[in-house]
């Protein structure tokens, strides 16, 4: 089964890319007077980087999640030939509520590798439907079984919560493999954003609790760091475009149920402050020079290679947060799917 391109530009870029920049623009930094916030941007991101710059909206707070909430408008689910979306609810972790998941491209009897997907939306925001045409493509592209999770959010249910959902998908991808058509041995683990930081932490307590074997985990500019933002950025530095340093502080402090950047958080909710990486699965670590997240992308994939930890990273020049989906047509956009797309079909391949 194969998705067109027709498909992938209805299904994803007329209706994710819209989404994302909304999103991202409702997050976006302020500018200081007298600086050119558009001169380390690629040219051809800098159209989507103005309007991006340009919308003005109020900060974020608790009160206003419900309409930011609300904003996020998921595109449709490609129709056929692109693989079939099945929702279900499965058992919670430990009496937690039961977590609600969309299964795609499942075929019995046929033995194929899977992918967990995390969305993300700054541990406060997002949906798995909003994913689910992006989720679509990848099953057909790969041939394989992507389970997408529509995990609880902050601050209602800071951590463990999120990472429990998750962790639950994981579980039962992984127990019921067999009736999914699912290759035990090549499961990977995908996320974007807050869903990157998300799926590092489920690629670590897969490590710690031994139920499950990753093949890899596909990280795109993951939120792995609370103590990013809480400090003055350095003078001259870009600002960041798409997510900001107020927001990220937000969204952490929503999770965490602590202010972040605190001196202690609670253990294992912050993939930068676990101690020992060794024994976590291949990795692919993908983020934009001028995201917020560029530097503690960098540092953690620093801490995974010491660690022994197969690893790739990419740093794209002129690339702001979720670049690739807000203008996916861009050379820059294309050279960085290509990138974690080859470092998925490797690890599916045992090649991590």
């Amino acid at each position: 089964m194969t998705v067109t391109r027709r498909d992938l530009h209805r299904g994803i870029l007329a209706t994710s890319t819209v989404l994302l920049l909304t999103q991202a623009t409702k997050m976006a930094a302020a500018v200081e007077p007298g600086t050119d916030p558009l001169k380390l941007v690629d040219p051809e991101l800098r159209p989507a980087a103005q309007v991006m710059l340009g919308q003005k909206f109020p900060p974020l707070s608790r009160a206003g999640l419900p309409a930011l909430r609300s904003s996020w408008v998921a595109p449709p689910t490609l129709p056929p030939p692109a693989p079939t979306v099945t929702l279900q609810s499965i058992p919670g972790r430990r009496g937690d509520p039961d977590v609600a998941i969309q299964v795609i491209g499942a075929k019995p009897g046929v033995t194929r590798p899977a992918m967990l997907h995390i969305h993300g939306g700054g541990m406060i925001s997002g949906r798995a439907q909003n994913m689910t045409a992006f989720c679509q493509t990848i099953a057909a592209e790969f041939d394989c079984v992507v389970v997408n999770v529509d995990y609880r959010l902050a601050p209602e249910t800071p951590f463990p919560g999120p990472v429990e959902d998750n962790y639950a998908a994981l579980v039962w991808l992984h127990r019921n493999a067999a009736a999914l058509g699912v290759d035990r041995t090549r499961i990977a683990v995908m996320g974007e954003s807050a869903g990157g930081g998300l799926a590092a932490l489920v690629a670590i307590a897969a490590r710690d609790r031994g139920e499950v074997s990753l093949c890899g985990q596909i990280l795109l500019y993951p939120m792995l760091d609370d103590r990013t933002g809480t400090t003055p950025m350095p003078a001259g530095r870009a600002k960041p475009i798409g997510w900001s340093p107020e927001a990220n502080v937000f969204g952490w402090s929503a999770f965490l149920g602590v202010p972040a950047g605190a001196s202690r958080a609670p253990a294992g909710a912050v993939p930068a402050r676990v101690a020992a990486l060794t024994g976590l699965t291949p990795c692919f670590i993908g983020v934009g020079a001028i995201d917020l997240f560029a530097d503690e992308d960098i540092a953690y994939a620093r801490r995974l290679i010491a660690a022994d930890v197969p690893t790739q990273l990419l740093v794209t020049p002129g690339a702001f947060h979720a670049f690739d989906f807000v203008v996916p047509q861009a050379r820059v956009a294309r050279e960085f799917t290509a990138a974690w797309k080859s470092a998925l079909r490797a690890a599916f391949a045992g090649r991590g």
